[in-house]
């Protein structure tokens, strides 16, 4: 039995990495997925590996700081499949430099995508989720957001506030049937750390007792559970997903 069948799921950052394999794990389970990301071809090969594994996709450009594109897609979602059963807000950026390097313009651009854009998605399906009487929110937050990390003041500080966005609305939507939840990916082996020279690689897992990087999928298996019926008593909760790196 598919855990998520006919599901209905807003992916956000959903054409490549975490965002994409989450996208095909939930498709896996049975759901229906709005595929949202910001580059065209990329959302287009996501959609085209969703709908091989037989269940509706669709896909969109959007940027998360922009509401009306949020606002658009939303529409778009419940004008075709009539519900917004599950929103992943998966969408991040990192712009790291030292507090004393940073830029204003590198502090606002990760706030607005990691935060704002947070905010602005939730907002956008609260509504249809409370009408309904059920939902389910998951927010990517990161092992960053719970101990900090040096160089990543913004980062940091945006999934810091994330973990803050899932408390406060674990509260507030719980009494309506939506739950809410956070996921804290440790070191995964994602595109961004193609550049990361083999050296740091080895020193980032050094740190990990299970002594390797993360998988993309193995953070989608949490995702899914977290989605699924079979959570259905976790709210307000912070998963970590990170080998134990912060034990």
């Amino acid at each position: 039995m598919n855990r998520l069948n006919n599901k209905v799921a807003l992916i956000t950052g959903a054409a490549q990495g975490i965002g994409l394999a989450t996208a095909l794990k939930f498709a896996q389970e049975g759901a229906h997925v709005v595929i949202c990301d910001i580059k065209q071809a990329s959302v287009d090969a996501a959609v085209d590996a969703a709908n091989a594994l037989g269940v509706r996709a669709q896909g969109f450009v959007v940027d998360v700081t922009q509401r009306d594109m949020v606002d658009a897609v939303v529409a778009d979602t419940l004008a075709e499949f009539g519900a917004i059963d599950i929103l992943v807000n998966n969408a991040g950026i990192t712009q790291d430099a030292r507090l004393q390097k940073m830029t204003l313009e590198q502090f606002d651009r990760v706030i607005d995508v990691n935060l704002r854009g947070v905010f602005h998605c939730t907002q956008a399906v609260a509504d249809a989720m409370v009408a309904k009487g059920s939902g389910v929110i998951l927010n990517a937050s990161s092992v960053v957001g719970i101990y900090g990390n040096f160089g990543q003041t913004n980062y940091a500080a945006s999934k810091f506030g994330v973990i803050g966005f899932t408390k406060t609305w674990a509260r507030e939507l719980g009494p309506k049937g939506i739950r809410v939840n956070a996921v804290a990916p440790g070191f995964i082996a994602t595109p961004i750390l193609d550049t990361i020279p083999e050296k740091i690689l080895a020193s980032m897992k050094s740190q990990v007792p299970l002594a390797r990087l993360g998988s993309p999928e193995e953070v989608a298996n949490v995702y899914a559970f977290l989605a699924s019926d079979e959570a259905s008593y976790v709210n307000g909760a912070v998963l970590e997903v990170s080998g134990g790196m912060t034990v």
